[in-house]
């Protein structure tokens, strides 16, 4: 910093500012040109799906899991049990994520059916007209209306109608119910221990 009381500066701040300055005026030419891009694009690669498909996983947490959303991929389980080989889902528009598994039996068959409805639904063009390969559609399959949206997420929470509570719900205590199932599971090994020692002292005596 300058110290005193000295003359200020000539500062030539504004020499030449039209080179340094940077312009946006192409922004309605270049949002065109992106938009013509994705029609070309759409129409080179045909007729699929307009998003991949993905299964139907609960949200984390117990405060959430009453709700359905997509997650990233099917298991290699669903897959196989669908009967889509792992190489050839990802050529179908099917999403895989092998790090996934598939933790309860009901989960497992909604996604399995998930799979089979979409398999169902798809038509798969010949790469060569004419030449169809196994798996490709074939006759009226090939002309027929067809959509491209996936199958929306099916919703698997079911209301209750409203209903007076009993005299045995009343009496039941789910806080002491819940303790006594825990202290169960926690001391499980110790009482079966426990008991097999009795009986091999019981054995031991009658001998």
């Amino acid at each position: 910093m300058v110290k005193h009381n000295n003359q200020l500066p000539k500062n030539h701040f504004h020499k030449d500012w039209q080179r340094r300055v940077k312009t946006w005026f192409d922004q309605p030419g270049k949002k065109k040109s992106r938009r013509v891009a994705r029609s070309k694009k759409a129409l080179a690669t045909g007729a699929q799906p307009l998003q991949r498909l993905r299964p139907a996983v609960r949200c984390p947490t117990q405060r959430y899991n009453i709700r359905v959303r997509e997650g990233r991929g099917f298991t290699l389980s669903e897959i196989k049990l669908a009967g889509i080989p792992k190489k050839q889902a990802k050529g179908l528009g099917i999403v895989v994520d092998h790090r996934r598994r598939s933790k309860s039996e009901e989960s497992q068959k909604l996604n399995v059916e998930r799979l089979k409805e979409y398999r169902s639904r798809l038509v798969v063009f010949p790469r060569k007209a004419g030449k169809p390969k196994s798996g490709d559609a074939t006759g009226d399959d090939l002309t027929a209306h067809i959509t491209r949206a996936v199958p929306s997420i099916p919703s698997t929470y079911e209301a209750e109608a409203p209903r007076a509570i009993t005299e045995e719900e009343k009496e039941v205590d789910a806080f002491i119910t819940l303790r006594l199932a825990r202290a169960a599971q926690r001391n499980e090994g110790q009482r079966k221990k426990r008991a097999e020692a009795k009986a091999a002292e019981e054995a031991a005596k009658q001998k």
